[in-house]
């Protein structure tokens, strides 16, 4: 059965798409840390991220990269920090999070609440930032 982000990268369950190329796609966190929380997977499903083939590994961090100057281009934050967590769904990935405080990485923390709106917004404003 594909995972819940097989299935966001194939149209079945409706996204916040920041980014994507032929191999590695970046929507955003809909329970976010921050503001921009974006996940950030490679289109193969594959559970664990140390399982990926090397060139899958590196490729993702590199498109992970420029997502992630993309983000640091239009919200404020001091950097932008990765995180691989997430046993929850078994489907390697990176969360990408803009920050001030490395309290943003506390996972325990209340998650924001945006509109669809305000999702859109976001995730246009961060993809409209990416030059790949």
């Amino acid at each position: 059965m594909p995972s819940i982000f097989t299935r966001i990268i194939v149209g079945e369950i409706p996204c916040y798409k920041v980014a994507e190329n032929e191999a590695y796609f970046a929507f955003l966190d809909i329970n976010p840390l921050v503001k921009g929380h974006t996940l950030v997977v490679p289109k193969q499903e594959v559970d664990y991220l140390f399982d990926l083939e090397d060139d899958t590994l590196s490729g993702l961090y590199c498109f992970a990269k420029r997502v992630a100057i993309g983000m640091q281009s239009v919200i404020p934050c001091k950097r932008v920090g990765t995180m691989v967590i997430g046993t929850e769904v078994p489907h390697a990935h990176v969360h990408l999070l803009p920050f001030q405080e490395e309290k943003a990485f506390d996972i325990t923390r209340p998650r924001l609440s945006f509109s669809p709106e305000e999702f859109e917004a976001i995730a246009r404003t961060i993809r409209e930032s990416i030059t790949f």
